[in-house]
């Protein structure tokens, strides 16, 4: 059973008679690194969009679980079910990356057996920040470092599933390569990383490669 399937869904706009998105199916499991390739315009952001449910394909269905994700509430999947990882962060620049990390876990609902700050410090230790930099606002920490927050937050209320928009587009070849070794470390824990690239470089380093069409 896989973790995640899309069941020959299509997407439109509303008025528009062209798909963005056909009939397409996927498996995603646990343990694996997968990249969706494709050129400007193939649908690659439509497609997370509907993975992280704030689109809703207009044919087809999703299953979580072998659960339609039709079924489960838009706010919980998201905030539990799912991590995204932005190209851009979408950090707040005002707060520290530690704020930033336990405001994603208050903002999820979940319960926490140990204090959140607690918590958020080891996360951002395990994707390579040190207590000094992760008391440090965002504005002053660099691409690289804000990434690994951005990170962090994302695994903040333990999704199963990681969603990565470009998640190297704005990074160096060094810190690419040190993002991708976290996300195949938390392959290794059992996490599906799910990531939208226009990088070969990242292509080459998953698992399995979905291509888009236009």
């Amino acid at each position: 059973m896989s973790l995640l399937r899309l069941d020959h869904i299509s997407y439109q706009y509303d008025h528009s008679s062209e798909k963005v998105l056909n009939d397409l199916s996927y498996d995603f499991d646990k343990g694996c690194i997968y990249a969706i390739v494709g050129k400007s315009g193939a649908g690659k952001t439509t497609l997370l969009s509907i993975l992280s449910s704030l689109a809703k394909p207009t044919e087809g269905a999703i299953y979580l679980n072998d659960e339609d994700i039709a079924k489960i509430d838009k706010y919980k999947f998201r905030s539990r079910y799912v991590g995204v990882v932005f190209q851009s962060f979408n950090l707040l620049p005002h707060l520290t990356a530690l704020e930033n990390v336990v405001l994603s876990m208050n903002i999820s609902g979940k319960k926490f057996d140990r204090p959140k700050k607690e918590t958020a410090l080891e996360l951002l230790q395990k994707v390579g920040l040190s207590e000094e930099e992760a008391n440090r606002r965002v504005l002053k920490l660099s691409g690289g470092q804000q990434q690994r927050v951005a990170i962090a937050r994302a695994l903040s209320y333990g999704p199963e599933i990681i969603l990565a928009d470009e998640p190297t587009g704005n990074l160096d070849g060094e810190t690419q390569s040190e993002i991708m070794s976290i996300f195949r470390m938390l392959t290794g824990e059992g996490k599906c990383v799910i990531i939208v690239t226009h990088s070969p470089q990242v292509a080459n380093q998953a698992d399995q490669v979905y291509r888009l069409e236009k």
